[in-house]
């Protein structure tokens, strides 16, 4: 019976939220380990009470795990229950008043305007050849220019950016779609590449290769450039650009994308849209990252600073 409750709340959640393959793998695992935490116990998701629910929560803790992490825990089994009376499988929900671990909200890491630009021209000079260096300009240049999480940018069609676009149509997490205007330099970066990509194309078709309906093509198996490659790759930047690489992830250019253009005056919600967040909250991080810059440009240059 309680297999059948996390296989119906997992097809559930697919349904209704287009859950990823990650997404549902990670709620059976939490919902499949409370499981056997209530197993040991002698009892079953329908006899559960709340007392199970936070003799767990204290034993993750017993177990040294993160805040974050019992949190992550924790809401899986509060959605479930959910689930579960919504569906009339219970009467009650014995998670509804159990208050969360609390989580301190760690600051995205980021980069400065000469960071980003010193990386967007090291992307210029890195690879073996020129189609590589345009690949790379133009990966960069997009990155920045719209920030994209980095499956949406490694998988983008080809095309998305035929016909000299002055938007880009991204298909984000959960099939969600927005569009994202296109910096002059990004347009430009995708000009030169495309040109290189479509002269690659017809070489390969000449050898009886079909036509890659992604950007950024490959050999592998995904048929385009995996996010670990990519990964490397901009390690490369960092390094070709004089910025220690253990700072600097795609990730980090996506949280430059949105500082600066907070920085720059842009609304919270325009951000939220750009970035393709469910929640305003979510974005809302940006804010203390810029609060955090200001505090150190103060304490830095402010005169009574060292006092």
């Amino acid at each position: 019976m309680t297999s059948h409750w996390i296989k119906t709340f997992l097809e559930a959640i697919q349904a209704e939220k287009n859950a990823s393959d990650n997404t549902l793998l990670a709620y059976a695992r939490d919902l499949q380990e409370f499981e056997s935490f209530l197993t040991k116990s002698k009892c079953e998701f329908n006899t559960a009470t709340r007392s199970n629910v936070e003799d767990y929560i204290v034993a993750l803790e017993y177990r040294g795990m993160a805040s974050s992490t019992r949190a992550r825990r924790l809401s899986a089994v509060r959605q479930l229950f959910r689930f579960a009376f919504e569906e009339g499988w219970r009467d009650d929900d014995p998670s509804m008043m159990i208050k969360g671990p609390r989580t301190a909200k760690s600051l995205p890491n980021t980069l400065s305007y000469d960071e980003v630009s010193r990386m967007l021209e090291a992307a210029t000079q890195t690879g073996r050849s020129q189609f590589d260096r345009n690949r790379n300009s133009c990966l960069m240049q997009l990155l920045y220019a719209t920030g994209m999480r980095v499956s949406e940018l490694v998988s983008l069609p080809v095309a998305a950016v035929r016909g000299d676009p002055e938007m880009l149509f991204i298909k984000g997490k959960g099939g969600k779609e927005r569009m994202v205007p296109l910096s002059a330099p990004a347009k430009m970066a995708t000009a030169v590449y495309l040109q290189s990509f479509d002269e690659k194309q017809e070489l390969a078709l000449s050898k009886g290769v079909p036509l890659s309906k992604f950007l950024f093509a490959s050999n592998g198996n995904l048929g385009h450039l995996t996010r670990i490659r990519f990964y490397t790759l901009v390690k490369e930047y960092a390094q070709n650009a004089g910025i220690n690489p253990d700072k600097v992830t795609p990730h980090t250019l996506r949280h430059a994308f949105a500082t600066h253009l907070l920085a720059g005056g842009a609304d919270l919600r325009v951000i939220q849209m750009l970035l393709g967040h469910a929640d305003v909250a979510t974005t809302e991080i940006y804010t203390h990252v810029l609060d955090e810059k200001l505090k150190e440009l103060v304490l830095e240059h402010h005169p009574l600073a060292q006092d």
